[in-house]
């Protein structure tokens, strides 16, 4: 395990360049296993999930190289294994090989994902869309068996409970090679689940709708790569930055951005008060001066991103005026940051999964503890503008979703460090 050491209190100024999306990649590397001839992924993130999902391809005899933001990927040789548990356990994306392995070799066997703990994050739906796909799906000893029928998958039907980006990724990897079309209705409509729909129709698939309610899939024999794919940028680092920049930057420049995934953060964070200039492709955050508080409730896309609720706790908390309330009703219980914060000074509670945010916090350093990817991000805000040294455990969380975070940091004039506890 590691820990992130931050001397507070410094502001920061300059230019950062934000990575391929965690959640776009974390899907497209089990994908590249549905096609026949190498891949290619461009701006990979340097984040410890990539490494993990590396050994993971290791386990089925999957080739990987990757050298600076390059990731090459040969499936050719593929075979079939059971993915142990262990390292599945290590990351909840883990799962996509799922759909990924049924939609190539007509069958699975995955131990159970796991990842960050922020509540209940069943896959029900997931299993749903196999079976309705043909397959047949089991729970035993602490993994999951996913098999196709001799004739393989056939095209289905699929609604869709809720708009869970993992089921409609699943969904989409195993259908692509199914007999005839697949529909899913009420899916997800994150960037995410467009890029992976731009990555596997460019390998040969016909996909239809993506970044819509509904995705038509029509199934074909097989999948080829031709051409290398650049993942998007990823617009959670790129509002972790924003909030970062507002408490404590002077004049932070933010590039590689799409600045239409972020509308809804970006519109909240205006709203506190805070200036910022926008160009194609970057963000330009000006010193905030005395913000407001403002009420963030969390939605599916296009809405504002559960992943950024925590990452705009501390800006919140340098504001003067008013009452905060984050309602984050995807993960109502996505909580366990606050009581880090309180360690640190901060004047916030929790009242039936209501985050309550009240002005007069001076952030102290002191030693906390990251239990998820943005749990950490929030910490690290708040150790970046707090007085004294701050030390969060666990920053192996951070590192799993951030990349070359230290780097970033730094170049900005930051003082941080990563040590080994």
């Amino acid at each position: 395990m590691k820990q992130m050491i931050i001397h507070g209190g410094k502001p920061l100024e300059g230019d950062v360049w934000i990575g391929g999306a965690k959640n776009s990649t974390v899907a497209l590397v089990p994908a590249a296993i549905l096609s026949r001839t190498p891949v290619t992924l461009e701006c990979v993130p340097r984040i410890a999930d990539v490494d993990n999902l590396m050994d993971l391809l290791s386990e089925m005899n999957v080739a990987c190289s990757f050298k600076e933001t390059t990731l090459k990927i040969d499936p050719t040789n593929i075979t079939l294994s059971p993915l142990p548990s262990g390292k599945v356990k290590s990351l909840r994306a883990s799962y996509y090989f799922m759909g990924a392995l049924l939609g190539r070799l007509g069958q699975a066997t995955v131990g159970f994902p796991g990842g960050d703990d922020i509540g209940p994050r069943p896959i029900d739906q997931h299993i749903k869309g196999f079976e309705a796909l043909g397959a047949t799906v089991k729970n035993e000893h602490d993994q999951i068996s996913i098999t196709a029928p001799k004739e393989g998958l056939h095209g289905a039907e699929i609604d869709l409970r809720m708009p869970s980006v993992g089921a409609t990724m699943n969904i989409m990897m195993a259908s692509v090679t199914a007999n005839g079309q697949t529909i899913i209705r009420n899916a997800a409509k994150e960037p995410e689940i467009v890029d992976l729909a731009i990555f596997l129709n460019n390998m040969g698939a016909v996909i239809r709708g993506a970044g819509t309610d509904t995705i038509r899939i029509e199934g074909v024999a097989r999948l080829e790569a031709n051409v290398a794919h650049t993942i998007i940028p990823d617009r959670i680092e790129a509002g972790t930055y924003v909030a970062l920049a507002a408490t404590i930057g002077n004049g932070v420049r933010i590039h590689n951005v799409i600045i239409e995934h972020l509308d809804s953060f970006l519109a909240k964070v205006e709203e506190m008060g805070v200036v910022i200039d926008s160009d194609e492709d970057s963000l330009f955050v000006y010193p905030a001066g005395d913000l407001k508080m403002v009420q963030v409730t969390t939605n599916p896309y296009p809405g504002f991103a559960t992943d950024l609720q925590q990452p705009i706790t501390p800006l919140l908390l340098t504001a003067k005026n008013g009452e905060g309330v984050i309602i984050d009703s995807i993960y109502p219980r996505r909580t366990r940051h606050i009581p880090e914060l309180k360690k640190m000074g901060a004047n916030i509670d929790v009242q039936n999964n209501i985050i309550l945010i009240h002005p007069g916090t001076k952030f102290k350093g002191t030693t906390v503890t990251a239990d998820e990817i943005r749990a950490g991000a929030c910490l690290m805000i708040a150790g970046l503008n707090a007085e004294g040294t701050t030390v969060i455990e666990n920053a192996d969380n951070i590192l799993r979703g951030y990349d070359r975070v230290v780097q970033k940091l730094t170049k900005l004039g930051a003082d941080v460090t990563i040590e080994d506890m």
